[in-house]
């Protein structure tokens, strides 16, 4: 019975996707709507897209951007290709890791510079798990398979002498799904994002070992920056919604520029108060302990890719096969942030 019914599901499911290309590229979406979805909308690494919809900067650039959130990058990943949005609230790595597996995909808008992560090790095993050799025979945490948090915790163990073999990879979530893991002792360490980096020390559940959300942190731990957040959609819809993709980057270079220029308060304050949860001043902190990682203009950082290029090949065996032929110039774009410069 099964493969009758496969015969049946498959046409079922490509018509559906192509119906909803072809309202990306026919319908409102054309000039007045694109679709995201976010890594995990609550988390500070993609804070400009929340803050960029409460500021009311989508409206101010004559743009509709639909945010839908799923908690792993490597699932936005999957939805977007499946053509159920048009682009990726994600890290930029996706586009080097996805032009490896023929795939054209480009960030249009850089958030970040660094990761804003950090690899957190459990309060019990702080002592003897102080460098990035004790990764080996651990639990490592990261949002799911595949996903960026598992992609550098790849690259971070290779790079101190660890096989990613070596250690056990352990889907732990974000937020409360991660703290209940290091609770349990479902993972010894891992890697996450704030608020819940802010959370887990506040509550002395970990401690951080690498501390990827600074310029200095980033390059002790992966030798130079690593361009992460960013908005990344398939060069085919970029080069056919050049307009709609310009002015959604309008209203996120404006966001970038508002973050530069104001307080973690001042930005904390403009998000849905459930997003500081029981402790608004931890929520406060965690957006400044970030806010270095942010770019104030969108561009992506120079070498930067070059980096990510050289952290991933080691430890992906996907660009690994294909480190020679990968071409960085097609796997970012700084043409519409540069349009949208803030004066």
């Amino acid at each position: 019975m099964r493969k009758p019914l496969a015969l049946l599901v498959l046409p079922a499911l490509l018509l559906g996707m192509a119906a909803c290309q072809t309202q990306a590229s026919d319908g409102k979406s054309d000039s007045e709507s694109i679709s995201l979805m976010v890594g995990g909308l609550d988390k500070v690494i993609y804070l400009p897209a929340k803050l960029t919809e409460q500021l009311g900067y989508f409206n101010d650039a004559g743009i509709t951007v639909n945010l839908k959130s799923e908690p792993s990058g490597a699932d936005a990943e999957t939805v977007m290709l499946a053509g159920q949005v048009d682009g990726v609230v994600g890290f930029y790595d996706h586009a080097i890791h996805l032009q490896s597996k023929g795939k054209c995909v480009e960030s249009v808008v850089q958030f970040a510079a660094v990761p804003g992560e950090a690899i957190m090790v459990a309060a019990d095993q702080a002592d003897t798990f102080t460098t990035g050799a004790g990764i080996a025979g651990k639990k490592m945490g990261v949002t799911s398979p595949g996903s960026s948090t598992d992609l550098i915790t790849r690259a971070i163990a290779v790079r101190n002498g660890v096989d990613p073999s070596k250690y056990t990879t352990v889907k732990a979530g974000a937020g409360t799904t991660f703290i209940s893991a290091i609770d349990n002792g479902g993972i010894d360490a891992g890697m996450t994002t704030d608020p819940t980096i802010a959370k887990l020390v506040n509550d002395g559940k970990a401690k951080v070992l690498f501390d990827l959300r600074t310029v200095e942190g980033t390059r002790a731990a992966l030798g130079g920056l690593y361009p992460a957040a960013s908005v990344y959609m398939p060069c085919d819809f970029v080069n056919a919604h050049k307009d709609a993709v310009q002015k959604m980057v309008n209203a996120f270079v404006k966001t970038l520029h508002f973050i530069d220029t104001h307080s973690a308060e001042e930005v904390a304050a403009k998000m849905p108060a459930d997003y500081a949860g029981s402790d608004p001043a931890l929520y406060q902190k965690a957006i400044n302990d970030s806010k270095p990682m942010f770019t104030p203009d969108g561009v992506m950082p120079d070498g930067g890719p070059e980096t990510v290029l050289s952290v991933l090949a080691p430890s992906n065996e996907d660009v690994k096969a294909k480190k020679d032929e990968i071409d960085l110039s097609k796997t970012f774009t700084t043409e519409f942030a540069k349009a949208a410069a803030v004066g």
